[in-house]
């Protein structure tokens, strides 16, 4: 990278067209094959990164709880917490208990996966810099 300049990194975070990511959050469209083959008609998923807080939120909950709670808070589309759905689904008391009952295990993880590359994990975000 022989043409970079020394820009400091601090003034490079003070520019006024550096996003605030709490604010401009990525989103992708995913197709839930399964329940599109069931629905004859496509079924897409609108999915949007986390905030620090609701990924530190996240963490927070049980194990078992946390890519179905990840889903939950990144799904735009469909929302999970209308209570049209909560009525629909028989037994269903949370909107946790919707997506569990709507999604199988795999579903929920590959979104849990897609909902972290999302929000900046598993694609690596960071390189470092030799002889600087």
């Amino acid at each position: 990278m022989e043409n970079e300049k020394n820009t400091s990194a601090l003034d490079l975070l003070l520019r006024g067209d550096m996003p605030d990511v709490r604010k401009a959050l990525p989103e992708k469209r995913m197709e839930v094959k399964r329940l599109t083959e069931l629905a004859g008609e496509p079924v897409i998923f609108t999915l949007r990164g986390l905030t620090y807080q609701e990924i530190r939120d996240i963490q927070d909950k049980r194990r078992e709880d946390q890519a179905v709670s990840a889903v939950l808070y990144a799904c735009k589309d469909p929302d999970w917490r209308d209570q049209r759905l909560l009525n629909a689904v028989s037994g269903a008391v949370t909107p946790l208990d919707v997506i569990k009952a709507r999604l199988n295990p795999g579903e929920i993880d590959e979104l849990y996966v897609e909902i972290q590359k999302l929000s900046g994990y598993i694609n690596r975000t960071l390189r470092e810099v030799k002889n600087a």
